[in-house]
């Protein structure tokens, strides 16, 4: 049987969350700090450790059939891969800042500045796409401080809370693009089967942060009102209770309306509402 090789940062935002999620998806491996490979012990699969950068390149290339990576360093090697799956973590935006005392006010006024940044191809098309003519100088970090040095008077980089941009007297100006980690695989990659059931055992790890397991009482009287607000994966399950008359509901809620619709039920007249993570959803 082939053994595939998937390839996820060896250090940095991305590494943990990806050694998390391959994890809940019941395979069984080392994270070696010091190890480039990690055989999984009950499927298939070689876990590469990697720098970020090089992930697309060796997906591309077949050396790694799959790889977890930030969309943005995707765009910005410009390599020919297939998005999986979107994993919901590492989101962040690449976006333009300015120091706070700047004269600059709308992105015309970036036309003859420079602009220092580590993502120089997203940013040169961002700038052709607007029309707009700049000096896009590539530095290798530390990117926030170059405006204070001289080197430029923007920046271009990636924000996930604004903390570093307010520290070194910047604000944030102009969206470049939005990002997130990526399950990536070579053309055509997405048809074998060991991917395939890799993958539906990722999507039901995502299926399952996205929901709550909700058990509650009610009385048949509001039972309708009740099962109209929860659809559950198919439909809520309804068991009969010891005490006459009354029933449990079984269903799952999604977490961005979860406590709008707790208090709905309320309403509606359940009681004894008890919740419960998911583990895994498998459709």
């Amino acid at each position: 049987m082939k053994t595939l090789k998937i390839a996820i940062q060896k250090s940095g935002r991305l590494n943990e969350k990806s050694v998390e999620l391959l994890k809940n998806c019941g395979l069984n491996f080392e994270n070696y700090k010091s190890s480039l490979i990690s055989p999984v012990s009950n499927f298939p699969l070689e876990i590469l450790f990697l720098r970020d950068d090089d992930i697309p390149e060796y997906v591309q290339d077949g050396i790694a059939d799959l790889g977890i990576v930030g969309e943005n360093v995707i765009q910005e090697t410009e390599v020919e891969v297939s998005y999986l799956q979107r994993l919901g973590f590492g989101k962040c935006s690449l976006k333009i800042a300015v120091p706070n005392n700047n004269s600059i006010q709308n992105l015309a006024d970036l036309n003859g500045k420079a602009i220092a940044t580590t993502y120089p191809a997203i940013l040169g098309k961002f700038l052709n796409k607007q029309g707009i003519q700049a000096d896009i100088r590539t530095i290798s970090g530390s990117v926030e401080i170059s405006p204070g040095l001289g080197l430029s008077d923007a920046i271009c980089d990636l924000v996930s809370t604004g903390g570093t941009l307010k520290s070194n007297g910047l604000k944030p100006f102009a969206d470049v693009m939005s990002s997130e980690a990526v399950l990536i695989g070579g053309k055509g990659s997405e048809n074998a089967d060991l991917v395939q059931e890799l993958i539906q055992r990722i999507q039901s790890v995502l299926r399952a942060k996205e929901t709550k397991y909700v058990v509650l009482n009610v009385h048949k009287d509001n039972l309708a009102a009740v099962t109209a607000l929860l659809p559950g994966v198919k439909s809520p399950s309804v068991v009969g209770l010891a005490e006459a008359d009354w029933v449990a509901v079984h269903t799952v809620i999604p977490e961005r309306d979860f406590w709008n619709r707790i208090s709905q039920l309320k309403q509606a007249g359940a009681q004894g509402i008890v919740v419960m993570p998911i583990e895994k959803i498998i459709l």
